[in-house]
């Protein structure tokens, strides 16, 4: 589903959002309420010029719009991989971009993400995954990491971890092992207007994602980790 069929399901035509390149940006009314919406399009190379954009608009309704909802429209391939973003430092707008989402969640701003097509890698970690809880549309692509790619970082031999893919969602892309994962929290279908104003009345609960993990068989230790951690 593109991004102008997206938001029409979502609002109809209440809302302003605008293409700027590859930034979607714009408020919208839902249920009385006005949200900003604020995302990416055309399956977008995540540079520094375009995660400053997003961090702004985030900052922006947390300076001039107390408690307004913020959804996060993900399709991304990632960081832009050129050599001008990695000497400007593109890991630290990044980290910026994912600041502003928590500091949004901590003046209480429910930030809901929702990936509508494609999300991999960084631009997807510091934007939808940032939020108080992420979503995806069933069609919708996701990973991190291309097997190949995942074999020459960690070593491990391709074919091997295509066997583990097949048990493990941690090893394999595709929306229905970020379900498992927790890192979905669900999938959007049917009515997306209720979709969203559930997401909404839920954001303030808990964060989670590692009991979902455990809970879905796909982390199964992550919560038990986590609360070892937190307990030391």
């Amino acid at each position: 589903m593109n991004w102008e069929a997206l938001l029409a399901a979502l609002f109809g035509k209440s809302h302003d959002v605008k293409c700027d390149g590859d930034l979607l940006s714009g408020t919208a009314q839902f249920n009385e309420h006005t949200l900003t919406v604020v995302g990416t399009t055309h399956h977008a190379a995540i540079g520094v010029e375009l995660a400053l954009a997003q961090a702004r608009v985030v900052l922006n309704t947390v300076r001039e719009h107390p408690g307004r909802g913020i959804l996060l429209l993900v399709d991304t391939q990632g960081q832009r991989l050129r050599h001008r973003d990695e000497l400007l430092g593109i890991n630290r707008y990044m980290a910026h971009m994912g600041c502003c989402v928590e500091l949004a969640r901590r003046q209480h701003h429910p930030v809901i993400g929702l990936v509508y097509d494609q999300a991999l890698s960084g631009g997807f970690i510091t934007s939808g995954l940032m939020a108080d809880a992420c979503y995806a549309l069933p069609e919708a692509e996701i990973r991190v990491m291309r097997l190949p790619a995942m074999a020459r970082v960690t070593k491990i031999d391709e074919q091997r971890l295509a066997e583990l893919s097949k048990s493990n969602p941690v090893f394999a892309p595709g929306v229905e092992n970020y379900v498992a994962m927790g890192g979905i929290r669900a999938l959007w279908s049917g009515d997306l207007k209720a979709c969203l104003l559930t997401a909404l009345l839920d954001a303030f609960t808990l964060d989670e994602r590692a009991a979902d993990g455990a809970a879905r068989g796909g982390r199964r230790l992550a919560a038990q980790v986590t609360a070892r951690v937190v307990n030391a």
